[in-house]
């Protein structure tokens, strides 16, 4: 299991805990300060994310489109924000 967090420069707190298998996310959650509109958007990302490589620009990109197709909203980060702290989790680990 990979744990992480990172602190948004002027803005949120992002926690991630995932599993991963062969670089592939297994399931991940992620929790902190940080608010989503609408509220379902959570849940619905941490799905979107399972079977995808953890790769900072892909992750981006799949985030990114993600919140363009369904109206999300994020306050005080960005998606590149949620990418970032999966790829530090892998970076850090024991």
């Amino acid at each position: 299991m990979y744990h992480g967090e990172y602190k948004v420069p002027g803005g949120k707190l992002i926690k991630v805990s995932f599993s991963l298998s062969e670089g592939v996310i297994e399931s991940i959650r992620f929790t902190g300060d940080f608010f989503l509109h609408p509220e379902t958007a959570l849940s619905e990302l941490e799905e979107h994310l399972v079977g995808e490589v953890v790769d900072e620009t892909a992750l981006s990109e799949r985030i990114a489109s993600f919140f363009d197709d369904g109206g999300v909203q994020a306050i005080g980060c960005s998606a590149n924000d949620f990418a970032h702290v999966v790829v530090l989790a892998v970076q850090h680990a024991p």
